[in-house]
C-alpha cells in the first residue's frame, strides 16, 4: 500500500479496492496494513470493518491460525461496544462463528476439548441472542465428520432442523449432505443430492467448485463419464492456483491419475506448484498432499519415476523423489490429526485414497491428450526395424552411413544412437579403415543435426552447422561430403531471407554458387552428385514458390530433367522418386494441375512397384493436397487417410506425419466433419511440438482452439489454451508476442462465451493495453479495444468502456475498421440505454454519433460491408436506444428511417430478417408504448402478407405473435 489512509473515507475506499482483489498474499498483506491504519482513528467502526476484511483474507487465503485471533478482537469490540454493530455487522459477526470453528478444525495443535468448548461458546451466544441453533448443529456435525465419531446422530440433529438466516448457504449445505451419503457408500444418493449444485442452480463463493471435485469419482463409478469430463474441465478452472481450494485441486489431480490422464495430472501439478508453499492450513495440506501422492504413485507405478515433477521450491524434483517427500509429510499430518482426535479416521481415509485402483484405462479429458511418454524428455526416434541395427560400433557407423546415402528414415535413429555414444566420456573411436577417423564421424553427426535444424525452420542455425560440418569433412579428406554440406548451407541461408523478393534473389544466388561448387568438386560419388543435382533443383523450385514468376518455371524443369537423367542412369531409386516429386510440384506451382495429377499418379504406381516405401506417405499426401486444390475433398480424404496409415511404419519426422494430419483436417472441414478435423489438428500440433517446431505447433493449436470455440465446446477450448499458456517457454516469454496474444484473445472470447464475464473482461483489458503499443498493427488494436469496450459495457463500466472505445477510434484513424468499430459503438449505445434508461440516453446517443461518423467515413471510402448496412443498422439502433429510454416518438421515427433505408425485401433478399425485426420493433413501440394499436396492426399485417408471399416463413412468427397480442389488448 503506497500511503496509509489519512481519513475514514480513504480507509473505506481502500477497503473497497482490496475487496476486489483475488485472495492471496497481496490482499492479505494489504488487509493487515489497513487494520494498522484503522487503529489511528478514535471511532471503533473503521476498525471493525478493517478486522472483518482481514479475517476474510485469512480465511480464504488459507491461513487458519490467524483467523480466530482477529475474530477474538471483533468479539471483544462487540462485547464492549455493541451499539457500534448495526444489523448487518451483527449478522456478519455471528456468521463468522462458523469460520472460527472451521479454522480450529484445521489445526491439529488445537485440542479436541478446545474445539468442543468453542462450539459451546457458539451455542451460548446464539441462544443469548435468540438465534436459531441450526448453524450450531451444522458445526457440531462437521466436527463429528472430521473426527470420525458419532457422525450419524450428529447429522440427523443438523439435517432435520429448519434453516435460519445464519445457516450456511443452500449450496454448502447440499454439499455436506451429499458427502454424508458419499461416506456411507451411496454414490447415487450423493449425486442426486448434489444435482442442484452441479447443474448451477445453487452456488456461492466455494460452490460448485467444491462439490464438483468430490463428485468426479462417483460420476465415474456410476458410468457418467461424459458428465465427469465436463465438470472436471469447468471445475478445475474455478479452483486452480487458489490456496483456499488446494484440496479441490488435489481431487482433480486424483481424477487425472485414475482415468489414464497422468500426463495432464503432472501438467496441472506444475500449474499449482505455489500451493506447496502457500497453503498454511495443515488440514488443507493433508488433503492436497494426499491427492498429489495418488498422482505421483500412479506415475511411478507406470515406470516413470524419473520424470521431472513440480514440487517444493528450492530444488528440482523427480516423481519418485517428490513422492517420498510428500508421503512423509502427509503421513505425519494424518498422524497428528488422529492423535488430536483420538481416532484413526484421517489415516484410514488417506489409505483408502492411495489404495484406489484406476477407474478407467483412458478417458479423453482434453483435446491435448498426451501420455507420459509424450512429456518425457525427447528420446531418440525408434527406427521401424531397430533390431536390425548392428551392435558393434564399426558396423553401426557403416550402417548409418549406408542408410543416409539411401535417404532411409531409419538413419535418424542410428545417428541419434551414435551421438549418445560419441559424447560419452569413455568413448573410444575404432581404429578401422572402413570407419575412418573420428573427425569424419563428428562431421556426419553435425550434418545430421543441421538437417534437423533446417526441418524446424531454424535456417541460420542449420547454415552454421552445415558450414562447420563442411570444415570437418575437409579435415577428414572427404571433399564430396564437404561440397554437399556447403550446398546445404547455401540453401539454408537463402531460405532464411525475409520477404518474397529478397528470398527469390537469395535463392538465385545460392543456385549460382551451387553450380560452381558442383563443377569445382571432382570425383563425386554418384549418390553425392545426385544430391547436389537435387539441391540445385530444389533451390530453383523454392525460388518459383517464392516468386510465382512464369520465367522461373523452365529452369526448374531443366534441373529436374538433368537430375532424373542422372539418377536413372545410376539406378538411384530414392533420388528418381525425389526428381519425379519435384516435377509434380513444379507443375502444380506453375498452375498445370492436370499435368501434376498425371505425374503423381505415375509416381505412385512406380513407388508401389519399386519403392522406396517410405516415399509413399509424402507422395500420397501431395496427391491429397492436389485434390483439395481441385475441390475433390472426398478423394483427398481417402489419400491422406492412406498416407497416415502408411506413415505409421516410419518415424513421424521422416514422413512429415504432422503435415498429413494438418491436411487431413482441411479435407475433413471441406466434408463437413469438424470434430474429425479437430482431432487431426491437435495431433498435428502435438507432433510439431514434439519435434521442436514450436511456432508451427502453437499456430496449429490456435486454429484448433478457434474451431473448438466455433463448435460451442467452450470448456474444451479454455482447457486447451490453458494448457498451452502453461508451457515453460510461453510462461518465460519466449513465444512470439503476437502469437501469444492470439492465443490469449481466443481464450478471452471463450471465457466470454462461457459467461465468465469478469475473467474475460480482465483478459481483454490486458490485451488492449498491450496491443496499444503495436505501432505496426493498429488494425488489431482497433479490434481488441472495440471488443474490450463491449465487455466493459456488459459489466456496466461505461466510463472505462468509453476510454476503450476512444482507443479504438484513435487506432481506426490509422487503420480503418469500419464495420467492427461501428458494431462496437452501436452495441455500447444499446447496453447503456438498456441498463440505465433515460439516465444513460445522452451517453448512448454520443456512442451513436461516433457510429454515425464511422458510417459517413465508410460511405466516402466506398467501403462495402460484409454484413448489415452501417446506415440502416445505425437507424435501427437509434430506434432501440430511444425506446429503452422511453423516447418513443423519436424511436418510431428512427425505425421508420431504418425501414426506408432497407427497402422492402424481395424473394431472394438476405435482409428479410433485419427488415422484419425493424417492423416488429416499430409495431411494438407504436402499438404498445404509444398506444396506437390500429396503425401498428396495419403495419404488422402488411409485413406478414409480404413475407408470406415471398416465402420467408421463419420471419413471420414474431410479427404474428405481436399482432395477436395487440388484438387481445384492444
Amino acid at each position: 500500500m503506497p500511503t496509509a489512509p489519512q481519513t475514514t473515507d480513504e480507509l473505506y475506499q481502500a477497503l473497497q479496492e482490496n475487496d476486489a482483489r483475488p485472495y492471496g498474499r497481496t490482499r492479505t498483506v494489504t488487509a493487515e496494513e489497513l487494520v494498522d491504519a484503522a487503529e489511528q482513528f478514535a471511532e471503533p467502526l473503521p476498525l471493525v470493518h478493517a478486522l472483518l476484511e482481514l479475517q476474510e483474507a485469512y480465511t480464504y487465503g488459507s491461513e487458519p491460525r490467524k483467523s480466530p485471533v482477529v475474530f477474538a478482537r471483533l468479539l471483544t469490540l462487540f462485547d464492549e461496544q455493541p451499539d457500534v454493530f448495526d444489523d448487518r455487522l451483527r449478522h456478519l459477526l455471528f456468521w463468522r462463528f462458523k469460520w472460527v470453528g472451521h479454522a480450529l478444525r484445521q489445526l491439529p495443535e488445537i485440542p479436541l476439548a478446545s474445539l468442543r468448548q468453542w462450539l459451546t461458546e457458539m451455542r451460548d451466544r446464539y441462544e443469548k441472542a435468540d438465534l436459531g441453533l441450526q448453524p450450531y448443529y451444522g458445526q457440531a456435525y462437521q466436527l463429528a465428520a472430521h473426527v470420525g465419531q458419532d457422525t450419524t446422530p450428529a447429522y440427523e440433529l443438523w439435517a432435520g432442523r429448519t434453516r435460519t438466516r445464519l445457516s450456511d448457504c443452500e449450496a454448502c449445505e447440499i454439499c455436506e449432505r451429499a458427502l454424508y451419503h458419499l461416506a456411507a457408500g451411496d454414490d447415487e444418493r450423493a449425486l442426486g443430492t448434489w444435482e442442484p449444485v452441479l447443474a448451477g442452480k445453487e452456488s456461492c463463493q466455494e460452490e460448485p467448485a467444491r462439490s464438483v471435485s468430490y463428485a468426479l469419482l462417483p460420476l465415474l463409478r456410476t458410468g457418467r463419464t461424459d458428465r465427469a469430463r465436463e465438470l472436471h474441465l469447468a471445475g478445475y478452472r474455478s479452483c486452480r492456483r487458489n490456496p483456499s481450494m488446494s484440496q479441490e485441486v488435489a481431487r482433480h489431480l486424483e481424477f487425472c491419475a485414475l482415468t489414464g490422464n497422468e500426463a495432464r495430472g503432472l501438467e496441472l501439478l506444475a500449474e499449482n506448484r505455489i500451493l506447496f508453499d502457500e497453503v498454511d492450513s495443515p488440514l488443507d495440506q493433508l488433503g492436497f498432499l494426499t491427492g498429489v501422492e495418488v498422482l505421483l504413485q500412479r506415475v511411478e507405478s507406470l515406470g516413470h519415476g524419473e520424470l521431472p515433477a513440480a514440487g517444493y521450491a528450492g530444488r528440482t524434483w523427480t516423481v519418485a523423489g517428490l513422492r517420498a517427500e510428500v508421503r512423509g509429510r502427509a503421513d505425519d499430518l494424518a498422524a497428528r490429526f488422529d492423535a488430536r482426535n483420538g481416532t484413526t479416521a484421517h489415516t484410514d481415509r488417506r489409505r483408502a485414497r492411495l489404495e484406489r485402483a484406476p477407474l478407467l484405462d483412458a478417458l479423453e479429458l482434453t483435446l491435448r491428450t498426451r501420455a507420459l511418454d509424450d512429456v518425457a524428455p525427447v528420446a531418440a526416434p525408434v527406427a521401424r526395424t531397430a533390431d536390425a541395427a548392428p551392435e558393434s560400433l564399426p558396423e553401426l557407423i557403416v550402417h548409418a552411413r549406408n542408410l543416409d546415402e539411401q535417404g532411409h528414415p531409419d538413419a535418424q535413429a542410428c545417428w541419434a544412437r551414435l551421438r549418445t555414444l560419441v559424447t560419452a566420456r569413455d568413448y573410444t573411436h575404432p581404429d578401422d579403415p572402413a570407419v575412418g577417423p573420428l573427425v569424419r564421424l563428428r562431421a556426419d553427426l553435425l550434418a545430421d543435426e543441421a538437417s534437423r535444424a533446417g526441418e524446424k525452420d531454424e535456417f541460420a542455425v542449420a547454415a552454421e552447422l552445415h558450414e562447420e560440418a563442411a570444415g570437418l569433412y575437409d579435415d577428414a579428406g572427404e571433399p564430396g561430403h564437404a561440397a554437399l554440406s556447403r550446398a546445404c548451407a547455401l540453401l539454408a541461408g537463402a531460405e532464411g531471407a525475409d520477404g518474397a523478393e529478397a528470398k527469390a534473389a537469395a535463392l538465385t544466388a545460392a543456385h549460382t554458387s551451387m553450380v560452381g561448387l558442383h563443377e569445382g568438386t571432382p570425383d563425386l560419388a554418384p549418390f553425392q552428385e545426385a544430391r547436389l543435382l537435387r539441391l540445385r533443383a530444389t533451390v530453383l523450385g523454392l525460388r518459383l514458390q517464392a516468386s510465382r514468376s512464369d520465367e522461373h518455371v523452365a529452369p526448374v524443369f531443366a534441373e529436374v530433367d538433368q537430375l532424373l537423367a542422372f539418377t536413372t542412369r545410376h539406378d538411384l531409386a530414392g533420388q528418381i522418386s525425389g526428381a519425379l516429386l519435384l516435377r509434380t510440384s513444379t507443375y502444380a506451382l506453375s498452375g498445370d494441375l492436370p499435368a501434376a495429377v498425371t505425374e503423381i499418379d505415375a509416381l505412385l504406381d512406380r513407388l508401389k512397384a519399386q519403392g522406396p516405401a517410405w516415399h509413399l506417405p509424402r507422395t500420397l499426401g501431395l496427391r491429397g493436397r492436389l485434390q483439395l486444390v481441385g475441390q475433390d475433398a472426398q478423394a483427398a480424404h481417402a489419400d491422406l487417410t492412406e498416407a497416415l496409415r502408411l506413415a505409421a511404419d516410419w518415424p513421424a519426422d521422416a514422413v512429415d506425419t504432422a503435415r498429413l494430419h494438418g491436411d487431413l483436417a482441411e479435407a475433413c472441414m471441406h466434408l463437413g466433419r469438424p470434430d474429425e478435423a479437430l482431432r487431426h489438428l491437435t495431433r498435428s500440433a502435438e507432433l510439431e511440438l514434439r519435434r521442436g517446431s514450436r511456432t508451427d505447433a502453437f499456430c496449429t493449436y490456435s486454429n484448433a482452439a478457434n474451431l473448438t470455440l466455433d463448435l460451442g465446446r467452450v470448456e474444451d477450448c479454455i482447457a486447451l489454451l490453458d494448457s498451452l499458456l502453461a508451457e515453460p517457454d510461453v510462461a518465460a516469454g519466449e513465444l512470439d508476442d503476437r502469437l501469444l496474444a492470439q492465443l490469449r484473445l481466443t481464450r478471452a472470447r471463450a471465457l466470454h462465451t462461457g459467461e465468465d464475464l469478469k475473467a474475460a473482461t480482465a483478459e481483454f483489458v490486458a490485451l488492449a493495453a498491450e496491443s496499444a503499443g503495436w505501432d505496426d498493427d493498429p488494425g488489431s488494436h482497433v479490434m481488441i479495444a472495440a471488443e474490450t469496450a463491449v465487455l466493459l459495457g456488459e459489466s456496466g463500466e461505461f466510463g472505462r468502456a468509453r476510454e476503450a472505445a476512444g482507443q479504438a477510434l484513435a487506432a481506426h484513424a490509422r487503420a480503418p475498421r469500419y464495420e467492427q468499430l461501428s458494431n462496437c459503438l452501436r452495441e455500447l449505445a444499446r447496453l447503456q440505454a438498456q441498463q440505465q434508461g433515460q439516465d444513460g440516453l445522452a451517453d448512448a446517443l454520443s456512442f451513436l454519433a461516433d457510429a454515425g461518423r464511422i458510417a459517413d467515413e465508410a460511405r466516402a471510402a466506398d467501403y462495402e460491408t460484409h454484413g448489415r448496412s452501417l446506415d440502416s443498422a445505425l437507424a435501427y439502433e437509434h430506434g432501440r436506444v430511444n425506446a429503452y429510454a422511453g423516447e418513443y416518438e423519436d424511436a418510431l421515427a428512427a425505425l421508420e428511417k431504418a425501414l426506408t433505408l432497407l427497402g422492402e425485401p424481395a424473394g431472394d433478399d438476405d435482409h428479410a430478417g433485419e427488415w422484419a425485426e425493424c417492423v416488429r420493433l416499430a409495431g411494438a413501440v407504436e402499438g404498445l408504448y404509444l398506444e396506437r394499436p390500429a396503425p401498428a396492426l396495419t403495419r404488422l399485417d402488411a409485413a406478414v402478407s409480404r413475407l408470406t408471399a415471398l416465402g420467408h416463413t421463419e420471419e413471420i412468427e414474431p410479427l404474428a405473435s405481436l399482432a395477436a397480442r395487440l388484438r387481445d389488448e384492444e
